[in-house]
């Protein structure tokens, strides 16, 4: 994902969560989204991550950080201890897409989810005239080494939802640091939903 739809996804999900909000980031990576929410909403944040060296940068910005999977760790958490669970950029590396949820769900009133769309046309196009797979600025990783197990669409995600009778209470699209409305299923590179039950 480009730095620039990650800049921008990182101020959407500040607009949405309220001022001293309790936060957990689920793949919190090295930290960034919640050393931004707590600087700018003084959000009171915890964060999950698998990586080494991603919890040492967490621990250099002062944050608080838990090295787990996320797959593993949520049953620990008392239900509606947080006011918002974040999914941003993790939720195509879990493995356990429905229990991780469904324990977002329960610990978290209401649950932001980021993810990029595999359904861009630029994917398409490249798939169709290459017949490879795709690596673009915003899905930098060739197929053997990317961290991604799962390559959704949006119109994937909103039916999962529908499934599932998740609600979804908001949604928002950005292609080239920018809002998108127009077919997002085709033109968005990254989606943002939040979802309660």
């Amino acid at each position: 994902m480009s730095n620039k739809n990650i800049l921008l996804s990182h101020l959407k999900i500040a607009d949405i969560v309220g001022i001293k909000s309790t936060v957990l980031d689920l793949g919190c990576g090295n930290g960034d989204l919640m050393a931004y929410l707590e600087k700018n909403k003084n959000v009171n944040s915890q964060g999950v991550e698998i990586s080494e060296d991603a919890i040492y940068k967490c621990v250099e910005k002062g944050l608080c950080v838990l090295h787990s999977d996320i797959d593993g760790v949520l049953d620990v958490y008392p239900s509606n201890s947080f006011d918002f669970v974040i999914l941003s950029q993790s939720l195509q590396q879990v493995k356990r897409i429905d229990d991780v949820l469904e324990e977002s769900l329960r610990i978290g009133k209401k649950v932001i989810i980021v993810f990029p769309n595999f359904a861009h046309i630029s994917l398409r196009v490249m798939l169709f005239f290459k017949g490879r797979a795709p690596v673009t600025k915003s899905l930098p990783d060739r197929w053997n080494d990317t961290p991604n197990i799962r390559f959704l669409s949006i119109k994937d995600f909103q039916k999962f939802c529908e499934e599932k009778k998740y609600k979804i209470i908001e949604k928002y699209f950005i292609s080239n640091s920018k809002y998108t409305h127009i077919l997002p299923n085709l033109f968005a590179q990254q989606a943002i939903f939040v979802i309660t039950k």
